[in-house]
């Protein structure tokens, strides 16, 4: 376990460095990233670098024991280069270009800005890439897909798309062309998404283009590993990731990557959890954090509250507990200029440690305690399923008012964490086998090959939950014409015969054991084949009509949720499954407690948070081991956002 920061020696003249350096070794830093603003320095004039900086800093790091990530500093390309080369410049669906100074401007299609940011790369790989204590490469910034509309991704999208469908014909057939804007008859007609709102343009267009911004991003992103990889094959490569508007699949992003790196920022949300399990979830493996935010955001002005004592520490243990093997904490210093110059760093403008320095140091100290779980890994009961696809599509066409895609997903994710379950967040087409209960919220676009996996799960003894807005569009974003959820009907053994987008009104339903519930966004009525009612409609007009139904089907089981319910509803679902899957299920945790474990095969160590301000009791069923106290415990203490690792 490792604890590191974030560094931008050149925004500060070189007197600081050794200071800076020594004081991070005193404190237990492990790992610094540095470099990824930086390409004005490192090349201040075309073909012109200057590494005799960055050489006086990698000595004081080597000094001290420092280990250090590299970031390619592509996201923030030199004045000279805009220039010199204006075509570089991203431009919006309106062929407006961006300004100059933003993050995101360039476009990563451009033949010219990829030429150069390969020089950039190949020049730091073969100056630095015999340097021993660099342990990581990251490839880009904050890497997002972004849509452009320059002429050189006008070129690339028509490309892309004979590419994929071979003739003008077929292209026409899989955007249903002839129901909107009449057939293509030269590919030089087709045009990506304009400004308009994407609800009014063609969805299948729509969907086509996000792929591509997300293959031309996972197409640079490869371009730059393979350039480090050329120069140092054994280096490690990865890129940062968060959520965004724009996200790419991540999972193929990271296909030809050594390992996933994200950005954290967990005052943004009640809880990371999701996020983090995400993260764990791309590649089924841990992960390393590249920015692990010490304070509220101070880029989204006016500014936040400030992060209330024990927040910060608490949240990089919520990341240790779900999977962070390094955490880097954005960032050491707090910027004097610039638009970060109020992200709040571990050290402020006054160059006094306080508060959120000292929480840093002793959570360092912590960290150096923890090396029993160095081989450790989260081994999950469940699986939520996440598909880049649907997420674009309902961005592209809304579907009722309050419904959003990733928060379908979250509502099954709190309820699971309420019962101290890890959960994996993975996609459609990964191996299900190992899991008890696999959770496939709107599963909206088909794909063959998850559908295929989804049926192969249950045949073989799962359990699955689908829920409302699933097999609704083909693959190319068009309606099935079948009665829904079309493909999964069978699986279900039901049919919706009428569905109500209810927005934020609201319906009550009552399940098999009495318990009543409210559900808002979405009702889809349902006429069972092979299924069981779980839960009814309890008013109106679809009163008694089945909202919830489960079915046997071969060797598992398959729920279907027509409704999109309350916190407590979901609690009540999930507790059922648990149970009837044998889960082990945590009862009677305080609100705000999250629980996770952490295994190496031998020892399990359970990881416990609060994630609240009020202070939280836990008996426990016996006397367990505190790594941090190095004592037995009986019952924990938990102060607001205080945490415990128990060995089991």
């Amino acid at each position: 376990m490792k604890i590191g920061v974030d560094y931008y020696p050149e925004q500060w003249g070189s007197p600081f460095w050794e200071k800076d350096i020594e004081m991070m070794a005193q404190t237990g830093v492990k790992t610094v990233r540095i470099g990824d603003l930086a390409w004005s320095e490192l090349e201040p004039e075309e073909g012109v670098y200057n590494f005799r900086s960055f050489d006086d800093i990698m000595r004081m790091f080597s000094r001290n024991n420092i280990e250090v990530i590299i970031g390619i500093p592509t996201s923030r390309p030199p004045l000279w280069l805009y220039q010199a080369h204006p075509e570089i410049i991203r431009t919006d669906r309106e062929g407006k270009k961006m300004p100059v100074g933003l993050k995101g401007q360039c476009c990563i299609n451009s033949p010219v800005f990829v030429d150069y940011a390969k020089k950039i790369t190949e020049r730091l790989v073969r100056h630095y890439g015999t340097d021993s204590n660099i342990v990581a490469w990251q490839a880009d910034n904050g890497t997002e897909a972004y849509p452009c509309s320059c002429d050189a991704c006008r070129e690339q999208f028509r490309t892309w798309l004979l590419d994929k469908y071979d003739t003008i014909e077929n292209i026409n057939n899989a955007l249903g062309t002839t129901t909107w804007i009449g057939k293509y008859n030269d590919i030089s007609q087709i045009q990506p998404p304009s400004e308009y709102p994407e609800s009014s343009q063609n969805p299948a267009l729509c969907l086509e283009y996000s792929r591509f911004c997300s293959d031309s991003m996972y197409k640079y992103v490869k371009d730059i590993m393979l350039t480090i990889k050329r120069e140092c094959p054994k280096a490690k490569v990865t890129a940062n990731i968060h959520f965004s508007q724009y996200n790419p699949d991540y999972y193929r992003l990271f296909s030809d990557l050594d390992f996933v790196s994200c950005s954290n920022y967990p005052f943004a949300d009640d809880s990371a959890a999701f996020f983090l399990d995400f993260a764990r979830g791309v590649n089924g493996r841990n992960f390393w954090i590249t920015e692990q935010h010490s304070n509220p955001d101070g880029n989204s002005l006016p500014m936040k509250p400030s992060a209330k004592p024990g927040q910060m520490a608490g949240y990089a243990f919520q990341a240790l507990a779900h999977g962070a093997e390094n955490i880097i904490f954005y960032r050491w210093r707090s910027a004097v200029s610039g638009p970060d110059m109020f992200s709040q760093g571990l050290i402020d403008h006054s160059c006094v440690p306080g508060r959120r320095f000292y929480e840093f140091s002793e959570f360092c100290k912590i960290a150096s305690r923890l090396g029993a779980i160095d081989t450790t890994e989260i081994v999950s009961d469940v699986a939520i399923l996440y598909n880049p696809d649907n997420e674009w599509a309902f961005r592209i066409q809304p579907q009722s008012e309050g419904f959003d895609y990733r928060d379908q997903l979250r509502k099954f994710h709190t309820a699971f964490s309420g019962y101290g379950a890890n959960v994996d967040i993975v996609h459609p087409d990964a191996d299900l086998s190992g899991y008890k209960a696999v959770i496939a919220p709107a599963m909206y676009i088909y794909k063959k090959s998850s559908a295929e996996n989804i049926y192969r799960y249950v045949v073989k003894g799962g359990t699955l939950v689908l829920t409302s807005r699933s097999g609704v569009k083909d693959a190319n974003n068009n309606c099935i014409m079948d009665t829904l959820p079309s493909v999964y009907k069978e699986l279900i053994g039901a049919e919706v015969t009428e569905y109500d987008p209810i927005g934020n009104n609201e319906q009550t339903i009552i399940d098999f054991a009495g318990n009543q519930f409210v559900c808002r966004q979405w009702c889809d009525i349902l006429r069972l084949t092979t299924a069981k009612a779980y839960a009814e409609y309890n008013d109106g007009c679809y009163k008694c009509c089945p909202a919830v139904t489960m079915n046997r089907y071969c060797g598992g089981v398959a729920y279907y949720v027509g409704a999109v319910g309350d916190a407590d509803f979901y609690k009540s679902l999930v507790g059922n499954i648990m149970r009837q899957t044998g889960i082990p299920r945590l009862k009677g945790l305080p609100s705000g407690v999250e629980v996770t474990t952490r295994t190496n095969g031998l020892n399990d160590f359970i990881c416990f948070f609060n994630n609240s301000d009020n202070e939280a009791a836990i008996s426990l069923p016996k006397s367990m081991y505190s790594i941090i106290e190095s004592i037995g415990k009986e019952k924990l203490e938990l102060k607001p956002y205080g945490f415990y690792i128990l060995r089991k």
